[in-house]
This record gives C-alpha cells, sequence and structure tokens, in this order.
C-alpha cells in the first residue's frame, strides 16, 4: 500500500507555485516564459521579416501555416511513441530544436530552405503554445497536483505565459529602436532578433535539465506515473479533438502575425506601435487566465469555457467590421479581455476527464487536431490578404468559433466537472 509523505516545505522560487502543487513544476513554468516571450516578439517580426526580405503576402502565409504543421506532425509523434521515451529528454531535444529554428532562420533567405525550418523547426506565428512543448509539459503539470490544485496551476502556467508573450510583443520594437538609435540596418536588426530566439533555447535546455527522469517522481500525493497510449479514454479525447479543430482552425486564420500584418495593412501601425497594442492586450489575456480557476470554481470548467469565449468572438466580428481605429482597438481589446479564459480550464477539463497514464497522449491528440486545423488558415488568410478581403479572416474567425462554442456545450454539458 502506497503511504503519501509530508510534504516538503517552500524554499524560494517554488513558494510562487500554488498550494499542493509539487516543486517539480517550477522549471516547466520558467521554461514557458522563456519560449512565451521569444514567441511573443517572433509573431510580431516574423511577417515583418518575411516582408523585408522579399516575401510576399502569401509568402507570408505559407511559411506560417508551414511552422504550425510541422508543429503538429511533432506533436502527433510525440503521442503516438513519446511514451518510450523519458519525456525529460524529448524536451530538452525540443529546447535544442529551438535553437537550431532560430540559427536557421539567420543563415537563410530563399523562400524553400526557409519553409523546410519553418516545417521542422518551432517557430510559433500564434500568441498560444502550438508546439511539441506542449503536450510533454501538460502531462508533467498534470502529475504535479490534483483537482482544483491542478486548474490553479495550469492558470499560472497559462497566465506565465500571456505575461511573459506579452513583453514578448513589447519587445518586437528593439529592431526600430535599433534603427534610430545605432544606425543598425533593419534587416540585421531583425537578424539579430532571430539570434535571440536561439540563445532563450539554449537557456530552455538549461532549465530542462533539472526535470526528474519520470512525471510524478516528487510528487508526495501521487505515484509516479509512466505514460502509456490512449485506451479507456479513446472516445472522449477524439470527441474533444474534433471539437477543439474547429476552434484552431478559426484561430488560425487571425495569429498573431497576421493580426499585425491585418493592423499594418489597414490602419498604417508601426511595429512599435504593434508591439504595444501586443502588449496591453497580452496583458489582459494574462489577467483573465488568472481569474480562470475563481470562475471555473463558481460554474465549472465547461461554462467557464464557453460562456466567456462567445462574447470574444462576438467583439472580434464587430472589429472586423468598425469604420475607425478606435473602435477596432476597444473591441479587440474586450475580446482580448475574455478570449484566454479558456485556455487553463480547457487543459485541465482534458487532463481531468482522461486516466492519468493517458495525459501525455490525450494531450497530443486534442492539440495534434488543433494544430493541423490551425496550420491550413494562415494560408488561406494570407490568400485573402493578397486578394484584397484583409478583414473576411477576422469574421470568419469569429462566426466559427462562435459555433464552436456553441457544439462544445451541447456535446460535452453532461462532462462538466468541478475539478478532477
Amino acid at each position: 500500500m502506497y503511504i503519501a509523505s509530508a510534504p516538503r516545505p517552500r524554499t524560494g522560487l517554488a513558494r510562487l507555485l500554488p498550494s499542493g502543487v509539487d516543486p517539480e513544476a517550477l522549471p516547466l513554468l520558467v521554461a514557458r516564459g522563456l519560449r512565451a516571450f521569444a514567441d511573443g516578439y517572433m509573431a510580431v517580426l516574423l511577417p515583418a521579416y518575411l516582408l523585408s526580405i522579399g516575401f510576399g503576402t502569401l509568402e507570408v502565409g505559407i511559411v506560417s501555416t508551414a511552422t504550425m504543421l510541422g508543429s503538429a506532425l511533432a506533436t502527433l509523434a510525440v503521442g503516438a511513441w513519446g511514451y518510450r521515451f523519458g519525456g525529460g529528454r524529448l524536451l530538452r531535444g525540443a529546447a535544442l530544436l529551438m535553437a537550431a529554428t532560430g540559427l536557421g532562420f539567420v543563415g537563410l533567405t530563399s523562400f524553400w530552405p526557409l519553409l523546410v525550418v519553418a516545417l521542422v523547426g518551432t517557430l510559433n506565428p500564434s500568441s498560444g503554445d502550438v508546439s511539441v512543448f506542449l503536450p510533454l509539459e501538460h502531462a508533467r503539470l498534470a502529475a504535479a497536483a490534483q483537482g482544483h490544485a491542478r486548474t490553479a496551476l495550469f492558470a499560472r502556467y497559462s497566465l506565465l505565459g500571456a505575461l511573459c508573450a506579452a513583453l514578448g510583443a513589447l519587445a518586437a520594437a528593439v529592431p526600430d529602436w535599433l534603427v534610430r538609435h545605432s544606425g543598425l540596418a533593419r534587416l540585421d536588426a531583425l537578424r539579430g532578433m532571430f539570434v535571440v530566439y536561439a540563445v532563450i533555447g539554449l537557456i530552455v535546455f538549461w532549465v530542462y535539465r533539472s526535470l526528474p527522469a519520470q512525471a510524478g517522481a516528487n510528487n508526495a500525493n501521487s505515484l509516479p506515473v509512466a505514460p502509456t497510449p490512449l485506451g479507456p479514454s479513446r472516445a472522449v479525447v477524439r470527441r474533444l479533438a474534433a471539437l477543439f479543430s474547429v476552434d484552431a482552425f478559426a484561430g488560425g486564420l487571425v495569429v498573431n502575425a497576421l493580426m499585425s500584418l491585418w493592423l499594418l495593412e489597414r490602419f498604417g501601425f508601426s511595429l512599435t506601435q504593434a508591439g504595444i497594442f501586443f502588449f496591453w492586450t497580452g496583458l489582459l489575456g494574462a489577467a483573465s487566465q488568472l481569474a480562470a480557476p475563481v470562475v471555473a470554481r463558481r460554474i465549472g470548467l465547461l461554462n467557464t469555457m464557453v460562456f466567456t469565449h462567445l462574447p470574444a468572438n462576438v467583439c472580434l466580428v464587430l472589429a472586423a467590421l468598425s469604420p475607425n481605429l478606435p473602435v477596432a482597438l476597444v473591441l479587440l481589446t474586450i475580446r482580448s479581455a475574455l478570449s484566454s479564459m479558456d485556455v487553463p480550464t480547457r487543459t485541465a477539463y482534458v487532463m481531468a476527464v482522461v486516466t492519468p497514464p493517458e495525459r501525455t497522449a490525450a494531450a497530443s491528440f486534442t492539440a495534434v487536431p488543433r494544430s493541423l486545423a490551425a496550420a491550413v488558415s494562415p494560408t488561406l488568410s494570407g490568400a485573402l490578404f493578397a486578394a484584397g478581403w484583409i478583414s473576411l479572416p477576422l469574421i470568419a474567425c469569429g462566426l466559427l468559433k462562435i459555433a464552436y462554442d456553441l457544439t462544445l456545450w451541447r456535446a460535452m454539458r453532461r462532462d462538466r466537472l468541478d475539478g478532477d
């Protein structure tokens, strides 16, 4: 019989974790913050960099699609075969791939080589995490806490990601600052940000080295869990994966790289202005994720996912139809304050409805359709931009997400949970 040992006292940064969470989760939170910072400025700078080296808006969409398609294929591989390897080894390998991705974009300027790097690398054109890191980190986080503590942990994980992504978006102004104050060529300044991306990948590799070999190995509240393929939870995972793919396809129409392009094309935003906008909207998204566990305790995980998402998507449609910039910015700001509350609750919901050994596979197989669906839509948005229909992707995104919200609530309302 397994007897839980007394919880170890918290020291240092581990005190920042929610009560009842094993300190093993701390390196995962640190790595998430570092990666989110890099993704935050890359989502803004990627289209500007590609345009600077001679690509058109269609090529920007294709490269964005390649990054998300590559993430989907890598995540699928993790779900199918990752249980055969230690999660720590896979995370460290992904961190090294992140460093190689940044260096690849620094050294290459032709379309096809860059497309290959985008496909096999870790670059993320979205404000959210759609990379191979996601299922591996989620499974380890789920093993570090239970019940409401798990929801609170995922909220802090998402909160940290949103805050650091917001700071990263603000850092997108660095190339413009370097051009004005140091005389550095704009293209060289943009390439320097890819070098920083590679360095962050190496730092993340170092952070992952402190993880134990097996998820839950240090958790006093549960036995270590060896991951397995999907089994008893296969049906519910398939249902969720199908629903999440609709949401992801819609979200891919307006990933941050393309939203940045929309602001640049329609309203003449500069990179500095776009960075400031994404910084503040990112802070609002972070604050909403911090509030998500509180709301979920009152109305449940599923209701929190659905009834905060619906008004956010209405605001997106109205922003696309807005007659001027101030109205559009107000609506997009309201959207940002509501649209991210489903992120930690969705993850906690998936982790709660499957058995512990299936969590890595469930995280992968719910993330893969999201990544595949989201991989198609940036190219579609790029084509619509090239054809002059620059607001249509925002309208389509909002309408599809509204349909997703209503369908999700109808399909899963009998499986609503308050925690585990």
